[in-house]
């Protein structure tokens, strides 16, 4: 692993060390003198640790955001691990033909590589697919039992070292095996997932799909252990060592959804850790039809009241800075009753709180303009709004339509949270398509994957994924 200095991080002396500046958000780190040395080290280059105890500190960095890592290429070959990939498949002839073959591509030893497709009951020559391909076919035993089931089938009779799991609507990119394997060099690693492109782009809801589905985690490259977040990884894109996927027990059989968020947290529980890089592509071939992507997204939404009834300590926490809160609140309410009145005591408050947060600043002998702390504290609070937004129209949207019914005055909320949220979506996602024509996408999903998170919460007679754990967190200063 070796490590570097994010972009947008500025470093400021001071006569006992130093500190590391994050402006968005605005976050300072202290440094003494031995830290500061280190992170000058890694200004200009990529730093590769000397020292566990080296290692330890940039972990931490790279954990805030202040440092960035790359994880080393395998070498040398003949050390390369064993992979089996596993796909799972039912009646899907033509796209497991582009997925093997895209297989034989792989920049990796071929000798080294070992495909496993476990039919799941298949009616249309699928079977014969995969043996003029090459692949190790295996039954499912059953008819449409699920890809859980099959792909705990294909990791049964795998003999590699490494279990790599892709769906059968899914291509490979050359590079796959080699951008992602590198991260098993850390010992502390179960599993790996990378980057899920579209396949397609021919419609808008094929280039609305490339950047919003949730097979997708984003440009940032994430790590998780133990712990109380909802980070997991899809199993469409999925490297795991097999013998702690044995040692796991495998997805549960059960699950035809949300099987792959399972699995990934029980490994996490067990004190494993799992890791994303925006790289190491598959390309998926996304429900292109309006009723497959609502349909979709639906299921999606019912594993969360089972998924919450397994894993009870993976609630949903919301963070939730007091004076933040209030300034948001004021505006929210400004908004609602049409209380302009409210909207110079939210202006007085960002003020107070750029006050306090000016003077914590100086106290640590950083010298920041108070205009460089306003923009940030505002940033803040738009990030919260962003957050909160976020979370109404995920979870609450069919409830609130009800409620705007009910209370009609609300209407302006609910359309700034639909106007604020996508428009930051559509800014950081960056979709080839129009604003107007995201939106509506936007609108259906949310609607769709609310509805199903509902019904599968009153299948099960239980909400309690609807809970949430409020966390007072003041300044990172």
């Amino acid at each position: 692993m070796i490590y570097r200095l994010a972009k947008g991080i500025t470093i400021e002396e001071t006569i006992d060390g130093g500190s590391l500046i994050a402006a968005r958000p605005l976050c300072v780190m202290r440094l003494n003198q031995s830290l500061l040395k280190l992170v000058r080290r890694m200004e200009q280059d990529w730093l590769t640790p000397a020292s566990d105890a080296e290692t330890k500190v940039l972990e931490t960095l790279a954990k805030r955001g202040f440092v960035e890592r790359q994880w080393q290429c395998l070498s040398p070959a003949e050390n390369f691990p064993t992979v089996s990939i596993v796909i799972p498949v039912k009646d899907r002839a033509d796209d497991l033909h582009n997925c093997l073959t895209s297989l034989k591509e792989l920049e990796y030893p071929q000798e080294k590589i070992e495909v496993v497709v476990v039919d799941d009951g298949s009616t249309d020559n699928t079977p014969s697919v995969a043996r003029e391909l090459g692949a190790v076919l295996v039954e499912s035993g059953a008819v449409a039992g699920g890809p859980a089931l099959a792909r705990n089938k294909g990791a049964e009779v795998a003999s590699g070292e490494i279990l790599a799991f892709i769906d059968s609507d899914c291509t490979a990119s050359t590079q796959w095996l080699m951008e992602l394997l590198p991260v098993f060099a850390d010992e502390d690693v179960a599993a790996v997932g990378g980057w899920v492109d579209g396949m397609y782009t021919e419609s808008a809801l094929d280039r609305y799909e490339a950047v919003m589905s949730s097979l997708n985690l984003g440009r940032r490259e994430m790590s998780g252990g133990a712990g109380g977040d909802t980070f997991y990884l899809p199993s469409c894109n999925l490297l795991m060592r097999k013998e702690v996927f044995d040692s796991a027990g495998g997805f549960r059989p059960e699950l035809h959804v949300g099987e792959d968020v399972d699995l990934t947290w029980r490994l996490r529980d067990a004190g494993w850790k799992i890791v994303y890089l925006p790289r190491g592509t598959v390309f998926h071939a996304h429900r292109s039809k309006l009723w497959p992507f609502m349909k979709r997204r639906f299921d999606y939404g019912t594993s969360e009241g089972l998924l919450q009834q397994l894993h009870p300590v993976r609630g949903k926490k919301m963070l939730i800075p007091p004076m933040l809160a209030t300034i948001l609140g004021l505006l929210a309410a400004a908004l609602t009753f049409k209380t302009l009145l409210l909207l110079p005591i939210a202006a007085l408050m960002l003020l107070i709180d750029t006050f306090l947060t000016t003077n914590k600043i100086r106290k640590q002998g950083l010298q920041l303009s108070s205009l460089k702390v306003l923009l940030a504290r505002g940033r803040a609070v738009g990030s919260l709004g962003y957050y909160l937004g976020y979370h109404l129209l995920r979870y609450y949207l069919s409830p609130f339509l009800l409620a705007v019914v009910l209370y009609p005055p609300l209407i302006f909320l609910l359309l700034i949270s639909i106007l604020g949220v996508g428009l930051v979506d559509y800014r950081v996602r960056n979709p080839r398509m129009s604003l107007a024509a995201f939106y509506l996408y936007y609108i259906i999903e949310q609607l769709s994957y609310g509805s199903g998170a509902f019904w599968g919460c009153l299948r099960l007679k239980n909400f309690s994924s609807y809970r949430l754990d409020l966390k007072d967190v003041h300044s990172p200063i």
